[in-house]
């Protein structure tokens, strides 16, 4: 089966290396200077040129880039095309406007790094990671059935079948908004002169702030409803903790530190 991935950085370079890892070989297209590196650290066999000739192919690039790739590309007839960026509707929505000659799956790995790039990338990234994959009424059921598959031999171990539309609005929470607070979070003064001052919780916190912004505003913005409604529940239910300490009730701030200790306990309970 031939296999190409276009986008090798973290998450395109950690497919390649376990694609191979699990008996795979797959070629690669990116930057000239990235898909050269990749080749010579035997990542990829070869630099595509013609993605026509693929059976399967992953595309590992932002949102806008990816649409590009998918819309400009001549891909063979039948073959599975695969994105894997981290908001589903608007790709959805685009590959599906018109008729193709090619399977689309969207996909979205739930795993990465702090950091970027091929140079970053590894062959365990998704060792005991979930993946997602979004279907509809126009998705190919043996497409879904071979890429679960292959993502079980990459390593990842639980496979999420869902809509495009339950996916944004899970991801607009459990990712999306968490790199928003912990962006926002590390602009306060009292940030500074922190060493000596820190345990577990301010590395928690921080932890995800670094955001590369020319990616996630783009990301944000195609997901901007979902993050915004969750803002707006997050700054409401912070602003009873702020209520609750300007008005000196230390009651109602022991009752919502207690409802949040149990939706907390809930949680862990459908782990």
């Amino acid at each position: 089966m031939g296999i190409l991935i276009a986008g090798l950085g973290l998450i395109g370079g950690s497919m390649a290396k376990s694609l191979k890892r699990a008996g795979y070989i797959a070629d690669g297209f990116d930057r000239q200077e990235v898909a050269v590196r990749a080749v010579g650290q035997g990542a990829v066999r070869a630099v595509a040129s013609d993605f026509s000739v693929y059976d399967l192919v992953f595309v590992a690039l932002p949102p806008d880039a990816a649409m590009q790739f998918i819309g400009s590309g001549h891909f063979k007839d039948g073959a599975v095309v695969a994105d894997i960026c981290g908001v589903k509707g608007a790709l959805e929505r685009f590959v599906f406007e018109k008729p193709r000659n090619f399977r689309y799956v969207g996909c979205h790995p739930m795993a990465g790094k702090e950091v970027s790039g091929f140079e970053n990338s590894c062959e365990d990234l998704f060792d005991g990671a979930s993946v997602v994959i979004t279907e509809n009424a126009q998705t190919d059921k043996s497409a879904v059935k071979m890429l679960e598959e292959i993502f079980s031999q990459m390593g990842f171990a639980f496979v999420r079948r869902c809509s495009a539309e339950y996916h944004d609005r899970k991801i607009a929470y459990t990712s999306q908004l968490a790199h928003i607070v912990s962006n926002a979070y590390v602009k306060s003064k009292t940030a500074c002169g922190y060493a000596g001052f820190t345990g577990g919780s301010f590395q928690d916190m921080t932890r995800i702030a670094g955001v590369d912004e020319k990616i996630w505003t783009r990301l944000y913005f195609l997901n901007r409803k979902n993050i915004a409604d969750e803002l707006g529940c997050l700054i409401g239910e912070l602003q009873k903790y702020e209520t609750a300490l300007l008005s000196g009730d230390e009651q109602t701030l022991s009752g919502l530190l207690k409802e949040g200790r149990l939706c907390k306990e809930c949680l862990d309970g459908q782990n």
